[in-house]
């Protein structure tokens, strides 16, 4: 018995229990009645199953929540510290295009992109409430993506862009998007290149959470507006596109209480700095570097991010200088994540549109870790309380008896 148990890592009575179950066929020894015979090649099967229901659970775990996605994409990757779409360097390329040459090269389409989005008007009031609730009225009428041609859906998608721009104030006109962000918001030329730049940097990013929120609205058939409101909405989380939102408190601490007295609070609590590091860019964000390479933010936040990365080591991502941009071209407090917001639109828009060549629905399954069902509710009860809950298998169809190996074990 010892050999069995410590090979399938149990205790004797769950061994007995597989007995019992029909997983295990055992034999009295005919050397010794005071032991038993274990099939042995019941107890590798065992063995072997067990090992390759962790792995399963494991991929399954990681595959959701950080290393590997399972979701195969000619849109972007990362490459030697760098993003890359289509294979194309985003810095690089944002020396040079627009935004709507980016979504051209993203959508793969056969035509220039135009965001003049037809009928659309700036709002009164400017900012994502505007965005989602334009976005929310398109999708409660949209029509599915089934059935209709890619060149259609990519008339459709440039009028949403359109329409996200707008709500975040753009003004409405045949200029590209750059330009007429900084004519909604009163900038010069030479600030207009700068948002174009810092666009193109964010039109996508990979399998990211909202690219993969916007893959499953996708693969039910919802229209393009439901895609992209379904990726926005996730783009809209701290931990995610609106991170800038957190340097942008960050800047107003260091704005009150001074460089010194913000880190010292940070690194003596042990609080990570919104807006260091980025966990694809070990070398650091360059995004960033290309952004910040267009202007100089304002003297006391240059002087806290040359003292944190000195106390740190990180180096700013794409984050910070988003909010350092703001601040220093004095932007409308929600332009950080709208410029995000409007780039990646395109990438959601990207994904969406390239998962409609997979015939399934996107379905992960769940791994269910609740009270047992087969148990009555005052049973239930009691294994809530009191243990903890292990996965219940149903027993497997008892093998038939055959010529076998015998692993030696004492009762």
């Amino acid at each position: 018995m010892d050999d069995a148990c410590r090979q399938l890592d149990v205790r004797p009575q769950t061994l007995y229990a597989y007995v019992s179950r029909g997983k295990l066929e055992v034999m009295p020894d005919p050397a010794d009645s005071r032991r038993s015979l274990y099939r042995a090649e019941d107890v590798e099967a065992l063995s072997r199953r067990k090992q390759a229901g962790r792995k399963r659970e494991t991929v399954a775990t990681n595959t959701l929540y950080g290393t590997e996605p399972s979701i195969p994409t000619a849109l972007s990757t990362f490459y030697r510290g760098r993003v890359f779409y289509r294979g194309h360097d985003a810095v690089q390329l944002a020396q040079s295009a627009t935004l709507e040459e980016a979504a051209q090269l993203l959508w793969a389409a056969e035509k220039p992109v135009d965001f003049t989005a037809a009928g659309a008007t700036r709002p009164p009031q400017a900012g994502r409430s505007a965005a989602f609730t334009s976005l929310g009225a398109l999708a409660a009428v949209s029509h599915s993506t089934s059935g209709r041609m890619t060149r259609v859906l990519h008339e459709e998608a440039e009028d949403l862009v359109g329409h996200v721009a707008c709500a975040f104030g753009a003004q409405p006109g045949t200029q590209p998007l750059h330009r007429r962000f900084a004519t909604g918001w009163r900038q010069p030329a030479r600030v207009a290149e700068v948002l174009r730049v810092a666009m193109v940097l964010m039109v996508d990013h990979e399998l990211t959470s909202s690219a993969f929120v916007a893959r499953i609205a996708a693969s039910t058939g919802a229209s393009l507006a439901a895609c992209l409101l379904a990726g926005l909405t996730t783009l809209s989380g701290p931990l995610h596109g609106d991170a800038s939102g957190r340097v942008r408190a960050l800047f107003g601490e260091v704005e009150r209480l001074g460089e010194d007295a913000v880190l010292g609070h940070y690194l003596s609590t042990g609080l990570p700095l919104p807006g260091f590091g980025h966990h694809i860019y070990p070398e650091g964000d360059p995004r960033a570097a290309a952004l910040f390479a267009m202007f100089e933010p304002p003297e006391a936040i240059s002087r806290f991010i040359e003292k944190a990365q000195a106390l740190t080591g990180l180096k700013p991502n794409i984050d910070l200088a988003l909010a350092a941009l703001v601040a220093r071209m004095r932007l409308p407090q929600d332009s950080a994540f709208g410029l995000q917001a409007t780039a990646r639109s395109i990438g959601l828009l990207a994904h969406s549109l390239e998962q409609l060549s997979a015939p399934q629905v996107i379905r992960p399954r769940g791994r269910y870790v609740g009270v047992n069902p087969n148990t009555n509710e005052e049973t239930a009860v009691v294994q809530t309380h009191n243990v903890a809950a292990r996965p219940v298998h149903r027993n497997d169809t008892p093998k038939t008896p055959s010529r076998r190996r015998s692993v030696r074990t004492a009762q």
